[in-house]
């Protein structure tokens, strides 16, 4: 079926991002790989040509646009050419909206034009050792003393956790508040007394990606980085939680239709018996599997993005479409390294490191299993 979300304005800024990423990025990628980080370099080139911030006002150095399918643009381009070490959809799609909602005018003049040219990196650091998709187990804490809050605690899992300049941190700012209350958002820049970064954590996939480990002793902060509504914090994640899942889902979708075309011309290529290895009944109709998947999630994600551009875009409706697309991405991923045969299997090939960086997606951003817990509690049962 024809794609009809995107217009010239759109195609236009996929081919600034695909020159970019195919001159700053894919030549390096690999060497990144081994360093276990991307080059700092490339925020800085990101943000001169406009991929950072897109819906940032133009007062402070953004496109001025509010309008999720740039977003998606550059995430599909991103997926496209295997770049799963570049942070850019963190910082984009997740961090910048509470950035732009909820930050006062001192705030986004002291952030947002970093934000926007490269040379403030952001992360938001949630999970702990002992809570991951539930908040309510959050254990750092942020404690008042006169104008500053004291944070003490530690993170871990964090994207561009090595890099960052700009971390939000999710803390407990009362104690005595039962479950998910009491949390609070709060702004950590780098530098900060107290503020250290563990191991650049040794992951399985997406080795060219910072995920860090973030300790907090005894971290004096102005209340000044206090960010949105003190104890509203909770509150403040579930109003942005869709949008994160939606960039999860569009990155899966984008993810599985590259190593699909990948495949399917490698089974039109590779021979065995003496004729293309596609050409066999039973590879046939994976193959029509797969591609019925790929198009029936990719109509889904272009509903999805307009009804979130509309606001009307709901926690059930990214619940849904998380859990369904990076199930169905892993799913696509793994019958593509079947179809690959023994060559699946060797890094040299993308598909082999497909595999391997596509296994988180099922559980960041909230796992498969509360997903479905979301979704089952909203049809009252």
């Amino acid at each position: 079926m024809r794609r009809t979300l995107y217009d010239e304005d759109h195609e236009a800024f996929r081919a600034i991002a695909r020159t970019f990423l195919a001159k700053e990025v894919v030549p390096f990628h690999d060497e990144w790989e081994k360093e276990g980080q991307v080059d700092r370099r490339i925020w800085t080139a990101a943000g001169a040509q406009g991929l950072l911030g897109t819906d940032v006002p133009e007062q402070y150095g953004g496109g001025g646009i509010k309008d999720f399918r740039y977003n998606a643009v550059l995430s599909e381009e991103t997926i496209a050419v295997g770049a799963s070490g570049v942070g850019f959809s963190l910082h984009n799609d997740v961090t910048a909206p509470y950035l732009l909602e909820f930050t006062t005018d001192e705030q986004k003049q002291r952030w947002l034009p970093g934000f926007c040219d490269g040379t403030i990196i952001t992360a938001i650091a949630m999970t702990e050792p002992g809570a991951g998709s539930d908040l309510q187990g959050i254990a750092t804490t942020a404690k008042r003393d006169g104008t500053d809050f004291v944070l003490n605690g530690s993170k871990t899992f964090i994207t561009n956790g090595i890099l960052a300049d700009l971390v939000l941190v999710v803390a407990r700012t009362d104690p005595d508040a039962k479950a998910a209350h009491g949390l609070s958002l709060i702004a950590v820049e780098r530098g900060t007394p107290g503020f250290e970064r563990g191991r650049n954590l040794d992951k399985i996939g997406m080795k060219a990606q910072d995920t860090a480990e973030l300790f907090f002793d005894d971290v004096r902060v102005p209340e000044t980085n206090l960010i949105g509504q003190l104890n509203q914090g909770f509150f403040h994640l579930m109003s942005m939680l869709p949008q994160e899942r939606l960039s999860i889902a569009v990155a899966a979708v984008a993810g599985a239709r590259a190593v699909f075309d990948r495949t399917l011309q490698y089974t039109k290529e590779r021979r065995a018996f003496g004729r293309p290895v596609g050409s066999f009944q039973h590879n046939r109709f994976v193959l029509a599997e797969m591609a019925t998947e790929l198009e029936l999630a990719e109509t889904y994600i272009e509903k999805a993005i307009l009804e979130h551009n509309e606001g009307r875009y709901t926690v059930t409706d990214a619940a849904m479409a998380k859990w369904w697309t990076t199930e169905m991405q892993k799913r696509v991923v793994d019958r593509c390294l079947q179809l690959h045969g023994g060559y699946g299997f060797m890094r040299e090939y993308p598909i082999a490191r497909a595999y391997t960086d596509t296994r988180i997606t099922t559980i960041y951003g909230g796992t498969t299993e509360i997903m479905k817990e979301i979704v089952g509690r909203s049809l009252g049962v």
